[in-house]
């Protein structure tokens, strides 16, 4: 079966503090999101790779990754939108052949591995929708906008979610294309499916796959690589 990956590298980094988009922000002298791209690159079961970007960071990308880093499974430069449901409805929209499997995955987690991927991708033999997730270790409550407790949620059923989440193309494409013409709004991709009344098929996550979303997490990041060297 036919598997293309979108990878999602349009965020524009407010919470970093920075101008750069996050996503180009260096690990060891690479920026995050070709960390990101060598793993769905070293991944046989993916066929190829739409990259969701921003319009301004399009000829930073040409230069500083697709000159440089020479990727062969980078199919299509993909023009994100408003919010991040927009840029994989825009990636989804844009594939142009046959596809039967969608992995969905943030530019901004460097921290999986292509059996992690392939982990996905095998499940879509028997789900329609396969994602990553967690449990919580903390206790979570509703706090009211006055800053009270409102109530206490049963960790047991909390878990954090993760990307990257595995699809069949038909159907997570008919998930965007309604939820969105309801003007839905999308927590996850997997949201949309979940609209759907299909089923979502959980599986264990990786406590290193963490998104690279505050100058906390960079350095976190930086330290975690360091110490791995790919050996997650």
């Amino acid at each position: 079966m036919r598997t293309i990956a979108i990878i999602l590298a349009g965020g524009a980094g407010k919470r970093m503090g920075t101008s750069t988009n996050k996503q180009f922000l260096l690990i060891e002298n690479k920026p995050i999101v070709v960390h990101t791209l060598q793993i769905f690159e070293d991944c046989r079961a993916v066929d190829g790779v739409y990259l969701v970007v921003n319009q301004k960071d399009l000829p930073l990308i040409q230069k500083e990754i697709l000159e440089t880093y020479k990727f062969n499974k980078i199919m299509k430069l993909v023009i994100g939108g408003k919010l991040r449901q927009d840029s994989v409805r825009n990636g989804l929209e844009a594939i142009e052949h046959a596809c039967d499997i969608v992995v969905i995955h943030d530019g901004a987690r460097p921290f999986i591995t292509p059996a992690f991927i392939e982990k996905g991708i095998f499940l879509m033999e028997m789900y329609d929708a396969v994602i990553p997730a967690l449990p919580v270790q903390d206790t979570i409550k509703v706090i009211s906008k006055e800053g009270f407790v409102v109530k206490t949620l049963e960790r047991e059923s909390l878990w954090h979610v993760q990307t990257p989440q595995t699809f069949k193309y038909p159907i997570i494409m008919k998930a965007y294309r309604e939820g969105m013409a309801k003007k839905r709004y999308g927590y996850d991709d997997a949201t949309f499916i979940e609209h759907l009344g299909k089923k979502v098929k959980v599986i264990e996550g990786s406590p290193y796959n963490m998104k690279i979303t505050t100058p906390e997490d960079l350095t976190i990041a930086r330290g975690l690589l360091s110490q791995l060297k790919g050996n997650i």
